[in-house]
């Protein structure tokens, strides 16, 4: 994915985000203006993973990914 041409068309590119991360508010978005750092560690706090996706549980144990696609 090419990063430049997300925060070049980030309006159009974040509906799409939305649906795949839903509890991303449009707050959340417009601060992201996308940057991919900003989304993932948008993704990480919202839904509580740590920075190599697993869910943060104080065990371990469970794992849920959180991967933002990379060039």
């Amino acid at each position: 994915m090419d990063w430049n041409r997300v925060e070049g068309n980030w309006k159009q590119f974040k509906g799409k985000v939305k649906e795949q991360w839903g509890k991303l508010t449009d707050d959340d978005l417009d601060q992201i203006a996308g940057k991919r750092d900003q989304l993932e560690g948008k993704i990480q706090e919202r839904y509580g993973l740590d920075v190599n996706g697993g869910v943060k549980t104080g065990h371990g144990a469970e794992q849920k990914s959180a991967t933002v696609a990379r060039a």
